[in-house]
């Protein structure tokens, strides 16, 4: 019996006996399966039948799950990867993020603090290292690094060991030079959310464009960097919105998706907030499984919150990853 085969009996198996399954919901697992299969073997599906994945009811979730799976583990097989981070300069962001706490815009407790200095930005990588973590990330507030704290960052990052941890930063939008400078020191992957999809961006922020998130990306791409881009769910956007994002993502190549769930801040724009459940945050990781099935898919900020009881199920759905440790302010 083939790989795809035994996988695809495997998840069968495993979904027939979870509960509040019904018998009568065989033949939706039975069209999920298919469509894993085929995209397994290359046959991707067009648009519309992407839509339609992401239409489907939130109470199906579990029924789209037997085919994100068995996609996740073809790809990934039994292999989790594990991600952490530094918020290695935080508060007084001058940008307008509606659901970020760090936001000067915003009224909260979130600490203020300038860039750290290199034996505190090194601690978490040294730490670990010493685990099974595989990436350790520097994360910056603000629009963007000056120089000076990129070399700053770098000249941290280069005292790392590059056999023992994967290097990465996050530390928007900065000068193309720069990213010269991070290679130098074995930073290998850039992290820069697109957050959300060009028309519904508007809506989380007006004081930077969606073409200077993009650009960023490109010039980090340039510089043989890897890209870890993806977005913030909860937020009010339509599975439209979601959709378009997803084909932005695909379009740029990035080589990670982290999945970001909102967590309502009090003192932020979105602070009363609450578009999401359990069900529907399993059904986005699961489409984002279908639809570029060979990326990393991170499962970050916000899924404790969110997922509740049911965030065992996010591998399932088709995660490779999740972000440990901090998750800056939320």
């Amino acid at each position: 019996m083939g790989v795809k085969n035994e996988l695809t009996r495997d998840r069968v198996n495993f979904f027939s006996g979870v509960k509040g399954l019904q018998k009568g919901d065989k033949m939706r697992r039975k069209e999920f399966i298919a469509i894993a299969e085929d995209i397994i073997d290359g046959k991707t599906p067009d648009n519309g039948r992407y839509r339609e994945l992401l239409r489907t009811p939130d109470r199906e979730c579990f029924e789209m799950l037997c085919g994100s799976d068995i996609i996740r583990d073809f790809h990934f097989g039994r292999r989790i990867h594990l991600c952490t981070i530094c918020n290695g300069k935080s508060g007084k962001c001058s940008e307008d993020c509606r659901f970020c706490s760090q936001s000067a815009f915003s009224k909260t407790n979130a600490p203020v603090y300038p860039l750290m200095k290199r034996d505190d930005l090194q601690k978490g990588g040294v730490y670990a290292s010493e685990t099974p973590v595989n990436r350790y990330s520097i994360v910056t507030t603000g629009r963007g690094c000056s120089h000076r704290e990129v070399r700053e960052i770098a000249e941290a990052m280069a005292g790392l060991d590059s056999d023992r941890i994967g290097k990465c930063v996050s530390l928007g939008v900065i000068e193309k030079d720069d990213f010269d400078l991070l290679a130098a020191a074995g930073i290998t992957r850039y992290h820069h959310n697109l957050e959300t999809c060009r028309s519904y961006f508007p809506n989380l922020c007006t004081t930077h464009t969606y073409d200077e998130r993009v650009r960023t990306l490109i010039n980090a791409r340039r510089a043989g960097l890897s890209l870890c881009a993806g977005g913030i769910f909860g937020a009010g956007e339509t599975d439209d919105h979601i959709f378009e994002l997803a084909l932005a993502l695909r379009d740029l190549d990035v080589d990670s998706v982290p999945v970001n769930f909102l967590v309502p801040i009090e003192g932020t724009p979105f602070g009363r907030s609450n578009h999401l459940t359990p069900l529907r945050c399993l059904k986005i990781i699961a489409f984002f499984r279908y639809f570029l099935p060979t990326k990393e898919i991170i499962i970050c900020g916000g899924r404790e919150h969110n997922l509740k009881e049911l965030h065992p199920m996010v591998f399932y759905a088709g995660a490779s990853g999740i972000m440990t440790g901090d998750y800056l302010t939320t």
